[in-house]
């Protein structure tokens, strides 16, 4: 399926915030994840109020590291998105693997009986799938940060609350790269190497203008980052950009003398004459601050600091 919306902005509506008791489902859609951080994030959700229900097929193994076979990812996936009395889904890892998703669910399938989906890495197609399908996602901790604090990190603490229906407001400190300005729009993106696959399919999010791009990546060389990001630009996707976000980029290599990879993006953004907000706390660092994708957003960077607050319906 592929779609031109670059006429359009993307419009999403918010899941239901959920209540005390409401069953929240623990799947694995990419690479599987040691049992022992699913139980025990279970045990933090139940901490929290919640029921958690892990997936049927959790715990099973194919070709040495996905979380199943992708028969049995996408049944545990349609079952919790299908289910009215599964508020909320917690994607238990990343990896790889959600790609193999794309062709197996339609936008209905997230449509039926919205709810939170909750993940980052590899899960970044699912939340593309969702905003595509017209519903906000979370960007956030999963399993394993859940479990490793049990729950007590800012990450985990924010996203449990914008669970109850509080959004965070992020006020960072300044940056020396950062790019001033202000600007509004819809927040897209995640994890480069992820979301740079799904470009012109069903998912990809970067299709739509007026869009605050959110950028994180982990372990991958300067020249692959690079090369991702020229396939953003010949997408037009910067065109489209009011301003960037970007993240951590964690363990990323260091072959060219850019000094960084915030510089060396900077030399493609500098001309767009959009705020550019550097070093947000979220993405495979320890600290992940939870982010509302296909939320409205204002983003203001100053010589003081900078700022992001997601604006309410």
């Amino acid at each position: 399926m592929r779609l031109c919306s670059r006429k359009r902005a993307l419009v999403c509506t918010a899941p239901p915030a959920l209540q005390p008791g409401d069953r929240i489902a623990l799947v694995s859609p990419s690479y599987l994840a040691p049992m022992e951080n699913i139980t025990r994030a279970a045990e933090v959700l139940r901490t929290w109020g919640f029921e958690p229900v892990i997936g049927p097929n959790v715990g099973k193994l194919d070709a040495g590291q996905y979380a199943g076979t992708l028969d049995e990812r996408v049944s545990d996936l349609r079952w919790a998105l299908g289910d009215p009395g599964i508020k909320a889904i917690l994607c238990n890892r990343g990896g790889y693997g959600t790609i193999q998703l794309l062709e197996r669910l339609r936008p209905r399938d997230f449509a039926a009986s919205p709810k939170w989906l909750i993940g980052f890495s590899d899960i970044t197609t699912l939340l593309e799938m969702q905003n595509s399908a017209g519903l906000m996602a979370i960007h956030g901790p999963m399993c394993k940060q859940i479990a490793r604090s049990g729950g007590e990190d800012e990450g985990s603490r924010l996203l449990h609350a914008l669970l109850l229906g509080k959004r965070p407001c992020y006020d960072l400190p300044p940056h020396p790269l950062n790019r001033p300005g202000a600007a509004s729009g819809i927040l897209v993106g995640g994890n480069l190497c992820t979301f740079a696959a799904n470009l012109d399919s069903w998912a990809d999010t970067t299709r739509f203008r007026d869009i605050v791009l959110f950028i994180e990546e982990v372990e991958e060389s300067m020249h692959h980052i690079d090369r991702l990001f020229q396939m953003l630009r010949l997408r037009g996707v910067p065109e489209r950009c009011r301003a960037v976000v970007l993240g951590e980029f964690t363990g990323c290599g260091a072959e060219f003398n850019y000094g960084s990879v915030e510089a060396m993006l900077l030399r493609y953004l500098k001309d767009h004459g959009i705020p550019v907000l550097c070093g947000f706390p979220a993405g495979h660092g320890d600290d992940n601050r939870p982010l509302v994708m296909g939320a409205p957003v204002d983003v203001e960077v100053r010589p003081d600091g900078a700022s992001l607050r997601f604006i309410a319906p």
